[in-house]
């Protein structure tokens, strides 16, 4: 096992000599190997606003406020702030990623060129731990790992990089346990951070941006992690962090900081220079205190209400303290950071390199986390490991092939051997019509399961792992064992006990037929949750159309007689309900004949049955019916295909539209040219001056 050993220190092991050379950092080598200067990525901020207009003519929350900034390789940056203070959405802003009803200004340089971070231009570890559940750990790297490292390494390659993620994310013990799901117990909320962390670091992307990669762990495995992010970064990577509130020896280990307060920038530097910006500005740190503990108390306004009330009923009798945090309220003591950070030394060094770094020329980062996989290994990686998650989900198909089997054994003993009476032609009727109906819906019940799948695939498309034509197929390729046996088994119980029309050819088609309406309406069922934002919205909205296509399927209600405009035509063409019930009368009935209904009238054939009672035409044989069915398969997949796109293309081009428009209508308000003061709540006062007759408590 070939790994490499860099200047920090950190990370693995090797077996030769690490050199000082410019790859240095550490990390497993993974093919050939590229100079620092060639995965460079430079990264500059200028002028970032972010906006939260509202729907009405209240105020517009300004959720950032022109902050500028740059990372550059080689140097782990840290984003702080309180809760709520913008560390989230600056990184969503970098990243490309923020959400649909934001806007955004400003300009975002990578390498001295404005663009925008598309898919696959940037790894982003979210606070969502989006991950499979029933894959273990290492079969969760495995597979990542034969979906992007490049197709020149070899197996034992590619095997030693697995294992030497598991091992710097300290995933050894866990290594062979599942994820975990709804019904399955799996590993802890910090083993899945750490995992979903391995699954980025995996390919040491060129831009990496993790959101809070701490929370949830403990101080140990959150010094590990930083000191693996740190080992990414010194590789020559761009390595971009929010932290919510480090220990000392994780803070040690950041070499730049951008601390954020309501949006603001209170600080932007080297990390170890922070220390000295606060005591200049009158703020020093304790000795023994941890450093990003005091910057947090100084910079958090949101409990300078109760603290002062608490404070200034407790002090009547205190003497007063020479602390200026206990004289000042946070917010005060913020906007006197945000000022001072303005003409400070380090914000005109800081402003000085970003000037530099804006000039420089690197490569082009824009597919940096792009797979380096072939199509053909993409899609057998992919199939093979939606088969194994379809097979380990009990929720996925086998509950619906138990309900399957339970309820065609209902049909088959309610309609048992339903035979050529006057009363059997509506039986027959009714049976089909339930059977391509009814039986059909159940496959609503694989939502929940295609909504996960759905964030699978939005997380791993984003971060470039493959593309869309390459899921689609895998999802239909590891799903056709369960759809054949759910057709064959549900097929073959009810054509034996109803007793339909026999022959090989009537039964083949009769299992071709549920088939492909199951597979229909799946398809159909991945086009709602990839337009839908959630769960409910996804079931409501799935049971809707399908019950549409019930309704228009010319069972409840005939073809003949269906509304010309839009419920004939074209909705009756397009629903694959009308063509499996036209198709399944045909094969059953054609050739039948009933008997009368009173005994000595005349026998009613199976195709006067057809085109007199269901009035159906029998223009066309049923092996076009099915063809209409397996037509629409294929068309609505392809909608799939086209939405997936869509969503990737137009989207942003209606996003920037929207964000015109509404920059627009804000600039016509006066309240929008006016940004707020910094100092939260302008009724405060010092501790000092609450004593007494002058305290909030009577």
């Amino acid at each position: 096992m070939e790994i490499e050993v860099g200047k920090s220190g950190g990370g693995r092991m090797a077996e030769h000599g690490g050199g000082d050379d410019d790859g240095g950092g550490g990390g497993i080598s993974m093919g050939p190997s590229t100079s620092m200067k060639e995965r460079a990525s430079y990264l500059v901020w200028q002028d970032l606003r972010v906006m939260l207009p509202s729907t009405g003519d209240g105020p517009t929350k300004k959720l950032l406020h022109g902050l500028n900034g740059f990372a550059e390789p080689g140097r782990l940056m840290a984003i702080m702030g309180p809760s709520g203070s913008g560390k989230s959405t600056l990184l969503d802003a970098l990243a490309g990623r923020l959400a649909k009803n934001v806007v955004m200004t400003g300009n975002i340089l990578l390498n001295g060129e404005k663009k925008k971070l598309s898919y696959g231009a940037v790894a982003y570890v979210t606070q969502e731990d989006v991950l499979m559940g029933t894959l273990s750990v290492r079969e969760t790297i495995t597979y990542s790992a034969h979906l992007r490292l490049p197709t020149t390494m070899t197996n034992e390659e590619i095997q030693d990089t697995i294992d030497g993620t598991i091992m710097e994310m300290g995933l050894a013990d866990c290594a062979d346990r599942l994820v975990g799901n709804w019904h399955l117990r799996g590993i802890s909320g910090g083993e899945k951070k750490r995992l979903s962390i391995a699954l980025e670091i995996l390919v040491r992307p060129r831009l990496l941006f993790l959101d809070e990669p701490t929370s949830g762990l403990d101080s140990a495995s959150a010094f590990f992690v930083a000191h693996a992010l740190r080992s990414v970064a010194r590789d020559g990577r761009t390595v971009i962090s929010s932290i919510h509130q480090p220990s000392s020896e994780v803070f040690a280990l950041f070499d730049d900081l951008f601390l954020l307060s309501g949006g603001e920038t209170v600080y932007f530097g080297e990390a170890k220079d922070a220390i000295e910006f606060f005591a200049e500005s009158g703020f020093p740190c304790p000795i023994k205190r941890n450093p990003s503990d005091h910057f947090l108390r100084c910079i958090n306004s949101d409990f300078d209400v109760v603290t002062a009330t608490l404070k200034g009923s407790s002090r009547i009798y205190e003497e007063r303290e020479e602390d200026p945090l206990k004289n000042l309220a946070s917010s005060e003591i913020k906007a006197t950071l945000v000022e001072k950070y303005k003409w400070s030394k380090q914000a005109a060094k800081a402003r000085s390199k970003m000037k530099h770094i804006s000039t420089i020329r690197g490569p082009d980062a824009g597919t940096s986390t792009v797979s380096q996989v072939g199509w053909w290994k993409q899609l057998t990686t992919l199939t093979r490991r939606s088969f194994v998650n379809m097979s380990r989900d009990m929720g996925y198909y086998w509950l619906r092939i138990i309900i399957y089997l339970a309820v065609s054994i209902c049909v088959g003993t309610i309609f048992f051997d339903v035979g050529l009476s006057y009363t059997a032609m509506i039986a027959r009727g009714a049976c089909g019509g339930f059977i391509t109906g009814f039986m059909t819906f159940m496959s609503i019940g694989s939502f929940p399961s295609f909504i996960e799948d759905m964030k699978i695939f939005t997380r791993e498309r984003l971060n470039g792992y493959y593309g869309c034509a390459v899921f689609i197929l895998s999802n239909f390729l590891s799903s056709f064992p369960f759809l054949v046996a759910v057709s064959f088994l549900t097929g073959t119980i009810t054509w034996n006990m109803v007793k339909f029309n026999h022959g090989f050819s009537r039964y083949a088609f009769y299992c071709l037929n549920l088939f492909g309406s199951i597979a229909v309406i799946e398809s159909c069922m991945m086009i709602v949750a990839s337009l839908v934002p959630n769960f409910m919205f996804g079931l409501v909205t799935g049971a809707g159309v399908l019950g549409i296509m019930m309704m228009t399927s010319g069972f409840f209600r005939q073809l003949p007689d269906l509304p010309k405009p839009f419920w004939r035509y074209p909705i009756s063409y397009i629903n694959y309900g009308s063509w499996a019930i036209q198709g399944g009368y045909k094969n059953d009935l054609i050739g039948l004949v009933f008997d009368g209904l009173a005994p000595g009238d005349p026998k009613i054939k199976g195709a006067d049955v057809i085109t007199k009672l269901f009035r159906l035409p029998l223009s066309h044989s049923k092996w076009w019916d099915l063809f209409a069915i397996y037509a629409l398969l294929v068309s609505y997949r392809t909608i799939f295909f086209l939405v997936l796109k869509l969503k990737e293309k137009a989207l942003p081009i209606f996003q920037s539209m929207y964000a015109k428009r509404t920059i627009h209508r804000l600039k016509r308000r006066a309240s929008f040219t006016k940004f707020p003061s910094s100092r939260r709540y302008q009724s405060l006062r010092t501790l000092a001056s609450q004593e007494g007759l002058n305290s909030p408590i009577p």
